[in-house]
């Protein structure tokens, strides 16, 4: 078998090992999945900042605590 310009890595000999470790270099993008993907990806980083805005707006800001985690807590006016 001739390698012909474009097959890039699948014209090596690689043991199947590889080929198992390495399964997205040898199979052709399926762009069904691709936009699953891409539609996940979106919607969890749409939700964190809903969420995120959601508790800036009932009046928490975000801080670091001792321990070094982050929590919200309640903005409180200098008069009270």
């Amino acid at each position: 078998m001739e390698p012909k310009p474009g097959d890039g890595i699948k014209s090596l000999k690689t043991s199947n090992v590889f080929r198992v470790v390495n399964f997205e270099l040898y199979t052709a993008p399926n762009k069904a999945i691709m936009g699953l993907g891409l539609i996940a990806i979106v919607g969890c980083a749409g939700y964190i900042a809903y969420m995120r805005k959601k508790y800036q707006d009932m009046g928490y800001y975000p801080a670091v605590n001792s321990e070094g985690k982050e929590v919200f807590l309640e903005r409180k006016s200098k008069w009270d």
